[in-house]
């Protein structure tokens, strides 16, 4: 039976696991890149054993590992998890009160539970999808006009 994966606390790697990560993300985009396709990785354990690794967990673990290559802090989140509204702000990087505020405007969906407010993962992570396009566009946008206006950018 599996244990059901609940810690959605961040994990900050140390100094030689980034540097470990760093180079092992490279190694692994390198193969990925050459293979032009969603490729299974095989690995041998041991001599005698062969483990395979989907495509699917080998996207996630060379973002795992580019992401600990850069020092930041890696965090694990089911889609189908619920979470309370200051687990939702601490993945959004914002404050609770902030994220009462986008529910009560419907900008995200919940259910109460009880008094308390809980909010599905993957409804979390299509806001946040959502509003990181909009703050590419309007920063793509400025960066043009100021090419436009000469300003050095």
């Amino acid at each position: 039976m599996n244990k059901p994966f609940v810690d959605i606390e961040p994990m900050v790697p140390s100094s030689k696991e980034v540097a470990i990560a760093e180079k092992t993300s490279r190694v692994l985009s390198d193969c990925i890149k050459a293979t032009k396709k969603k490729t299974t990785l095989q690995l041998i354990v041991n001599k005698n054993k062969e483990l395979a690794i989907p495509p699917m967990a080998l996207h996630l673990l060379l973002n795992i590992l580019e992401q600990m290559g850069q020092g930041n802090a890696i965090s694990l989140v089911p889609i189908h998890m619920e979470l309370t509204t200051q687990e939702a702000a601490d993945l959004l990087n914002v404050s609770r009160p902030y994220v009462i505020l986008l529910l009560k405007e419907g900008k995200i969906p919940y259910r109460k539970v009880g008094t308390k407010r809980r909010i599905l993962a993957k409804d979390v992570i299509r806001y946040k999808t959502a509003i990181d396009k909009k703050r590419y566009k309007a920063l793509e946008e400025l960066t043009k006009q100021a090419q436009e206006l000469n300003m050095g950018y």
